[in-house]
């Protein structure tokens, strides 16, 4: 059994081992390239927004003259224009001279007359001919980014500044949503945050959170992946894509237990397939051990009946040679008995013993001897027959003279069994054609087993001969105590027996039903348990054109 369950799994898990790993990166190649494109697909979008921000801003800045722009009316109708094309994005617009004042500002906060000559926005704008701000809180105490261009008047160069509005922006990242742990957010160089994450992470601090070696400066293009451990022992995936010329970092974080769901479900079906495919794996190496050595053992058991019934043959065989030597050796002094006997009834004829007193005596013991003398030599005569009809040659029988034989045969055991042996045969019934000895082997056999099981408390057994629908029926009736139904249907099996071990071989009932059988006959049993049994032998009578064409084929 261990045999058949090891070579039945090694393909399996081989096979099963392949497909898994060949499904998984295939799997995971998927999750990867689909999440890559997400990322680019919000990289292009923000990156676009920013740029449309700049270019309307520009725009406005290269449309209108400073003085316009400085007239606070004129300003704060610019961005009312400004607010009702695009939303609420832009919060307020203001004009900053080449020292940092801003000298005109439209917007809801009070911050006419600040300054930002410190503020890294408007340094770098003074070197370039604009800037994007990282996010952070300024004056206001809100987080916000500032969009600056400066234009140069006589010489000197002004800003046109517009603040952006970051609950708008950070819209734009919070979309990205995956599963149930997939987030996204913005990182500045430093590592610091310009945008709200979804879930309580810190990155690391320093340059874009660690996610890109800036002492390397490895050139990237696009979108890059990487997968981390976390510190809770929980690994993760990262997908990320710079933005607004590298100055900023776009980044998807999700859990890969989360990203890979679909294929932890996969795994459990395959596992559940497993279990089950092993288990059925299993009890069929059960089933199929089982199966085998059972037909082993019955092949065995069989062989050694086989064999038993090999010996039992052979000494059948030297018991019928035994009894046929025993019958010649009886038969003559039996025969030298009987013929001395009406020597002595011939002698007591003569005039000198005809008036003995004891005449009567004398004559009534030589009938007796005359009489138990013919007796025995019947008896022997029965014994050779039996001894020496072996063959299985086809010839005409009389059924009743066969049955008379086999009650002859088997009154003396009946005798010391207590049980009654009658017969009940119709007269001249027609001969069957069949084997001689085997009709007398299948009576006997049916006699035999009738008188063991009556052994004990007696009984009566009736052979009844009949001739019906040109069959001749022969009924063998004991009253023992009968067959349970459960066997009924097996008693023909080859050695099925309900004797106790050693007492029987279980081929005698199949041998008779294959005797029948082959004769053309039929064989059946009734029986009820306390009430006796009866076997019914049906024999067709053939003419003897038809059992000559059976003989030749």
């Amino acid at each position: 059994m261990l045999t058949i369950i090891v070579v039945s799994f090694i393909p399996v898990f081989f096979v099963s081992s392949t497909i898994y790993y060949q499904f998984r990166n295939s799997y995971r190649e998927k999750v990867l390239a689909h999440l890559q494109e997400l990322v680019q697909k919000h990289q292009q979008r923000i990156d676009d927004f920013l740029k449309e921000k700049l270019a309307e801003v520009k725009f406005m800045s290269a449309s209108f003259s400073l003085n316009e722009l400085s007239n606070e009316a004129f300003l704060k109708n610019k961005l009312k224009t400004l607010r009702q094309e695009y939303s609420s994005v832009f919060v307020d617009l203001g004009v900053v001279d080449s020292r940092g004042k801003q000298i005109a500002y439209a917007g809801p906060f009070n911050l006419g007359k600040a300054r930002y000559a410190e503020m890294d926005w408007f340094q770098k704008a003074m070197k370039n001919d604009y800037v994007i701000s990282d996010v952070f809180l300024g004056l206001r105490g809100m987080p916000h980014f500032i969009i600056a261009v400066k234009q140069v008047r006589k010489d000197r160069p002004w800003i046109l500044r517009a603040t952006i509005d970051f609950v708008a922006f950070n819209r734009l990242v919070e979309s990205i949503r995956v599963g149930e742990t997939g987030f996204a957010f913005i990182l500045n160089k430093k590592g610091e945050f310009q945008t709200k994450p979804g879930y309580d992470f810190k990155p690391n601090t320093g340059c874009y959170g660690h996610f890109y070696d800036c002492e390397k400066e490895v050139a990237i293009d696009g979108v890059f992946t990487e997968e981390r451990l976390e510190e809770s022992g929980i690994k993760s995936i990262y997908v990320a894509a710079f933005l607004k010329d590298k100055d900023w970092l776009l980044v998807y974080k999700q859990v890969s237990g989360d990203a890979l769901s679909g294929l932890r479900h996969a795994q459990n079906i395959a596992i559940i397939i497993f279990i089950l495919g092993g288990v059925a794996i299993i009890t069929m190496a059960f089933v199929l051990s089982r199966h085998m050595v059972k037909r082993i053992v019955l092949a065995d058991r069989e062989k050694e009946m086989m064999n038993k019934q090999v010996i039992e043959t052979g000494k059948l065989a030297s018991v019928g040679e035994l009894a046929a030597g025993i019958a010649h050796e009886i038969n003559n002094p039996v025969a030298i008995m009987v013929e001395e006997a009406g020597w002595i009834g011939d002698l007591l004829e003569e005039e000198e013993f005809g008036k003995s007193e004891n005449l009567d005596e004398f004559q009534r013991a030589l009938k007796q001897i005359n009489t138990q003398g013919k007796r025995c030599k019947e008896i022997t005569h029965k014994l050779l027959s039996f001894a020496r009809k072996t063959d299985s040659r086809i010839q005409a029988v009389q059924v009743n003279d066969l049955i008379e034989d086999v009650v002859g045969l088997s009154a003396q055991r009946a005798k010391y069994s207590n049980v009654e042996l009658r017969t009940n045969l119709q007269n001249n019934l027609p001969a069957i054609q069949a084997s001689l000895s085997e009709m007398q082997q299948v009576f006997l056999n049916l006699i035999n087993n009738a008188l063991d099981e009556m052994e004990k408390d007696g009984g009566t057994i009736e052979m009844i001969s009949k001739m019906e629908d040109g069959q001749v029926i022969v009924d063998i009736a004991d009253t023992g105590p009968g067959i349970p139904r459960a066997n009924l249907a097996r008693i023909f099996d080859p050695f099925f027996t309900t004797k106790p071990v050693g007492k029987g071989t279980g081929l005698g009932l199949s041998i008779c039903y294959g005797i029948i059988k082959k004769m053309g006959g039929e064989i059946d049993v009734r029986s009820s348990v306390g009430l006796g049994t009866t076997f019914s032998i049906l024999i067709p009578v053939e003419n003897k054109d038809s059992v000559d064409s059976k003989i030749n084929e």
